[in-house]
């Protein structure tokens, strides 16, 4: 992990540091932010407001995303008649180790103080709790599509699905999470690949221009598609431990899934076709994103664009006959940058009256990640300052937290570009560690095997020339792969072809690949 080196006077506000430990720096990030915690169901948990509230930017601008290019907003059942699955053996496959099925409808005492599932209550049919919305959506496009003029359908729903995964990661990988997915069909190939590849491009400039976290969108290999899909694109985003994230996927799903679910339609000369269908999500595993691109040794650190609060206004309240005027003040400021608009949008600015000192108030916001903090006290409100801390800029190189003086009046008119400074200085800075940990220049398996060592904690992803093999030879790469705890995690869109060989098969490449380790 490549990171500038801080100064020992520095006493940063987490006990466990990035290159100490990074996974469970992780765990104390979201701890400390009040981001998520424990449900008491294995790997679900409760999400706290400052992590709903993320969430919740996330969701309001997607939303308007997917709406500007004419999806519609549905919701589809929780439970799925286990039926449904049967007809697609290649996706149920894909999905049937994570499935949480409902087998009875009531429960009765047990004689022991305790409840089990009553005999007499067994369902006709389980249901499956929705991992995914495939299956049931299909049923409604048969019923919803009847000729070329219903075509394209284009829906999403915003919903929670199961997958019971044996090991867990809070926003990374839970057994319970939160998402959209979209679901389209069309009349043929042509235009379910350009709303596929639509939804790809939503997904890339949402990453790099609302989260500040810079990806690479591309196609998947065959062995790491969808089930049941013809083509599987993604965006893969570098964490600063080095290891990929998918944080999106789009695929195209042919005419299999319509075949399955009877979607079909009239076309213009009058017989029956199949649709071609798509689908493509996102989830809260872009909040865990956020945390390993941004977060430091502090605590999290939230892109101004997604923020729950972009300012937070700290008066240093004294419980004495002055703090009326500095409240006062304080409110008269909020109400003034909350009129101005920042990254498309009114600034989002709260005045923190709680009672406590404001330097513990401070540490809190810093660690949430609050991209400026203002601190004034009696003497600022008197003489119209105020103190701003910008949290991409904690530390001075004397190793003192960097307040900045200035007057009311600059500020309020510096407000707005230090904003979008904030969302520009963290993008900048999560690509230049991800461009410093891409290697090139790897041409053998036994070069692979040297970079991934266990000496290299920190590898970063590594660039390679690949000859799109299938079938047992890609089988066999995987296998090579999976010795190293290596997956390919995509090959980039619009990228030249490689000259040279694939280190895999010592046939000629043909495009190139990244391969890293990956959560």
């Amino acid at each position: 992990m490549n990171q500038t080196a801080q100064k020992p006077a520095i006493k940063h506000a987490l006990a466990t540091t990035r290159e100490g430990d990074f996974a469970a720096w992780y765990q104390e990030v979201i701890s400390e932010a009040e981001m998520a915690e424990e449900s008491g169901v294995r790997g679900c948990m409760v999400i706290k407001p400052w992590g709903y509230g993320i969430w919740e930017r996330i969701q309001q601008i997607m939303d308007g995303r997917i709406k500007e290019a004419g999806v519609s907003n549905c919701y589809f059942p929780l439970f799925i008649p286990l039926s449904y699955f049967a007809k697609e053996a290649e996706h149920v496959e894909g999905f049937a180790k994570e499935m949480a099925v409902v087998t009875h409808h009531r429960l009765v005492a047990d004689g022991k103080g305790g409840l089990v599932p009553d005999p007499e209550a067994k369902l006709e049919e389980p249901l499956v709790v929705r991992p995914t919305s495939e299956t049931v959506i299909g049923a409604a496009m048969a019923r919803w599509v009847q000729s070329w003029r219903d075509l394209p359908l284009l829906t999403n729903q915003w919903a929670n699905v199961v997958r019971w995964e044996m090991r867990t990661r809070m926003f990374l990988r839970t057994s319970e999470f939160l998402w959209q997915e979209g679901h389209t069909a069309h009349a043929d190939r042509a235009d379910a690949m350009d709303e596929t590849l639509r939804a790809l491009e939503m997904y890339r400039s949402f990453s790099e221009d609302v989260l500040a976290m810079p990806v690479i969108a591309g196609e998947k290999p065959e062995n790491e598609r969808f089930p049941g899909a013809v083509a599987t694109y993604s965006i893969e985003a570098m964490m600063q431990d080095g290891k990929a994230l998918q944080a999106g996927t789009s695929h195209y799903l042919g005419t299999g899934f319509a075949e399955a679910a009877g979607i079909q339609y009239q076309n213009r000369e009058g017989s029956q076709a199949l649709c071609h269908t798509t689908s493509w999500g996102v989830s809260t595993r872009l909040i865990g994103g956020v945390i390993m691109t941004h977060g430091d040794d502090d605590g999290l650190r939230v892109p101004p664009a997604i923020a729950p609060h972009q300012i937070v206004i700290l008066p240093m309240l004294r419980e004495d006959d002055g703090d009326a005027a500095l409240l006062a003040y304080c409110e008269e400021l909020r109400a003034a940058l909350a009129k101005q608009v920042a990254l498309g949008e009114k600034v989002r600015v709260l005045l923190d009256k709680r009672p406590g000192k404001a330097t513990q108030k401070r540490w809190g916001w810093v660690k949430k990640g609050v991209p400026l903090v203002l601190e004034i006290g009696g003497r600022d409100a008197a003489g119209g300052q105020v103190s701003v801390l910008r949290r991409d800029r904690l530390w001075r190189e004397d190793g003192k937290v960097n307040f900045a003086a200035q007057s009311r009046e600059d500020f309020l008119a510096d407000a707005v570009a230090e904003l979008e400074s904030v969302q520009a200085s963290l993008h900048a800075e999560a690509t230049a560690r991800r461009d410093a940990q891409i290697q090139r220049g790897i041409t053998s398996l036994d070069g692979l095997a040297d970079y991934f060592s266990e000496e290299n904690r920190y590898p970063g992803w590594v660039e390679l020339g690949w000859s799109r093999p299938t079938g047992e030879a890609l089988e066999a790469v995987v296998a090579r792969l999976k010795a190293l705890k290596l997956t390919i995690r995509n090959t980039p869109m619009g990228a030249p072809a490689p000259a040279g060989t694939c280190p895999f098969t010592g046939e000629p490449a043909v495009e190139t690949i990244y391969v890293a380790r990956s959560y």
